[in-house]
């Protein structure tokens, strides 16, 4: 697996319109895009930081993944996401070595990256994400 980067951090908040002027102010940059990924039950704003970019995730429904993280252990950390040149590659690497998968096929991420998480049970206890740029449509 050819890890080239972390390619952002997941921040939960209960509120993106109370985060984003914080981290704005924190950070000294400016949100440069908010989307919503309606499947996952998320809205996402990010920040550049260098070469990395901070996530933040504001659920969109009561019963949506970041919702539960966040009635569970409050706002904060949820995840570290590290880019990768072949994702379908790095999680049939990652499975043959024993790591638990929690996605077993990349789908549809923010940015229009495709993802894939693994389960924190086999990574000392962090949310970890991958991602990587679709692969490019070979349709004519």
């Amino acid at each position: 697996m050819n890890t080239r980067q972390i390619e952002h951090i997941g921040i939960a908040v209960k509120s993106l319109d109370r985060a984003i002027p914080f981290y704005e102010k924190l950070l000294g940059v400016a949100c440069y895009a908010t989307e919503e990924v309606s499947d996952q039950k998320v809205r996402t704003a990010f920040f550049k930081v260098g070469a990395t970019k901070i996530e933040l995730l504001e659920s969109t429904s009561s019963d949506g993944p970041i919702a539960k993280f966040i009635e569970k252990r409050g706002e904060g950390f949820h995840h570290i996401a590290y880019a990768v040149d072949d994702i379908d590659g790095a999680l049939s690497e990652l499975e043959r070595r024993g790591v638990q998968l929690i996605d077993h096929a990349p789908r549809k991420g923010a940015e229009g990256l495709m993802i894939a998480f693994l389960h924190p049970k086999s990574t000392h206890g962090v949310l970890t994400e991958l991602c990587s740029k679709p692969k490019p449509s070979t349709k004519h």
